[in-house]
């Protein structure tokens, strides 16, 4: 018999280390990112800095397509809830947008300034602040701490408004955090905060899903193993509640580059994430 336990909690969530080149993220998002938010503001495609809340960082971009939005698409950062911001990620547009959709991009205030029940709130109040500016259905992403944001979004207990959660088609965690126990034992929850009751209310593994819903759960398969268990935990409790549920290791793809996937509209991630 093989038994596995981890003794370093800080080691088997960090990225960067454990990725051969890894120190060059965030800073090989930087470049592309702004050339993307230089080109649809060349083309009167981009309107930036749209504020859904009082806070400094409660602010999102909107990413516009030729003609009329077939629908919005908002894609939700991660950064274990306490780095980076909007603008790293733009480039990841290209892909919805290209496919005939808006693409929004929320910044949030981050740990320690407020605790991780707070941006859920705050992408709530993004998500239907998006919404009402662009009609059709609605497409939910984010990666790592932004897959366990989006799934908040759709568990049952959403602070979504009605409408908004009736408009949602699908729902994608790419590298998600769908348990936040084990990160109580990691040196960042020293940023984070997380206790018990915290984990227990905002943890999308322990919630019941929205009903009816849709969600895929994304993964490189080089990633740490406890992301890869992470992706798999969140389908396999949710399908045995109902929710309609798919599961994908992306062969060879690490916690960095599984999301490039999402700047080419015929890539698997983004037809994957647009599907109906």
């Amino acid at each position: 018999m093989i038994f596995h336990q981890i003794s370093d909690w800080s080691d088997a969530y960090a990225n960067a280390p454990n990725i051969p080149g890894g120190e060059r993220w965030p800073a090989a998002w930087v470049q592309p990112a702004q050339a993307y938010r230089d080109a649809l503001q060349g083309s009167g495609r981009a309107t930036l800095d749209i504020p859904y809340g009082e806070r400094a960082r409660n602010c999102f971009d909107l990413f516009r397509p030729e003609g009329r939005p077939k629908g919005l698409v908002v894609f939700v950062h991660g950064g274990f809830w306490k780095a980076l911001d909007k603008s790293f990620w733009s480039h990841l547009a290209r892909g919805s947008v290209e496919g005939g959709y808006a693409v929004a991009m929320p910044s949030y205030t981050l740990c320690p300034d407020v605790r991780i029940s707070e941006i859920t709130r705050e992408i709530a109040a993004a998500v239907a602040r998006a919404a009402a500016m662009v009609e059709g259905p609605l497409f939910l992403a984010g990666h790592s701490a932004g897959g366990h944001l989006v799934t908040r979004m759709i568990s049952a207990t959403s602070p979504l408004p009605g409408d908004v959660r009736a408009r949602i088609s699908h729902t994608v965690s790419i590298s998600g955090v769908h348990d936040l126990r084990p990160l109580m034992k990691a040196a960042m929850n020293a940023d984070l905060r997380i206790d018990e009751a915290e984990a227990l209310v905002e943890s999308p593994a322990l919630l019941e899903p929205m009903q009816d819903v849709r969600v895929t759960c994304w993964v490189g398969s080089a990633e740490r193993p406890e992301f890869v268990r992470q992706n798999a935990l969140l389908a396999n409790i949710w399908t045995g509640l109902g929710a309609k549920t798919c599961t994908i290791e992306e062969p060879g793809r690490h916690h960095f580059d599984v999301i490039d996937g999402l700047a080419d509209p015929d890539h698997p991630l983004t037809r994957t994430l647009l599907s109906r």
